[in-house]
């Protein structure tokens, strides 16, 4: 079904254009428009193909359960680096984030749609803004690390320690 709606998308705007430029004068518009509306039902069974498999049950379940372990391990890696940031060189931490973060943040964003069909939207865009401020500061330490700015790095150290264990906890409510 995502093969047929990815070749509706591409046939009906390839079309389109085709349509379009076939004239230099005027525009033939009943198959320029049925060419788009071919293309936009693409698009509409693509979405469709797509909600339909992120709502399945099982999926969302496995998802979440990627997703609590993606957050748990985060947020236990960040408090040890928290309470060894004072022997950690600031020019390393960009390498401490590349070996303990970046696995755990890709599989938690891959993941993050189940959360609306299991928890709903509200609760979705609570997390997700927690999460994503967090992946913010986290990637600021990245960034004052690689540049030396060592005050930089404390201090958004321990905002994302505080905006990743909000998520957490956002996320554990929706749990209960």
């Amino acid at each position: 079904m995502k093969a047929l709606a990815i070749v509706l998308i591409m046939a009906g705007f390839l079309l389109g254009a085709l349509f379009a430029v076939l004239s230099v004068e005027t525009v033939d518009w009943l198959p320029y428009g049925l060419a788009l509306f071919m293309g936009f039902a693409g698009i509409v069974l693509l979405r469709r193909t797509q909600f339909a498999g992120a709502s399945d049950e099982h999926h969302v379940a496995g998802s979440i359960g990627t997703l609590e372990t993606a957050l748990d391990n985060i947020c236990r890696n960040l408090d040890d680096l928290v309470g060894r940031r004072d022997r950690v060189p600031p020019h390393e931490f960009r390498f401490e984030i590349d070996r303990h973060f970046r696995e755990d943040l890709t599989a938690f964003a891959d993941s993050r749609e189940s959360m609306r069909h299991a928890f709903g939207l509200q609760a979705y865009a609570d997390i997700m803004s927690a999460f994503a401020a967090g992946e913010r500061y986290i990637n600021r330490v990245w960034t004052a690390s690689a540049d030396g700015y060592i005050d930089e790095v404390m201090a958004y150290l321990e905002k994302a320690q505080r905006q990743f264990a909000e998520a957490r906890e956002a996320f554990a409510q929706q749990r209960r």
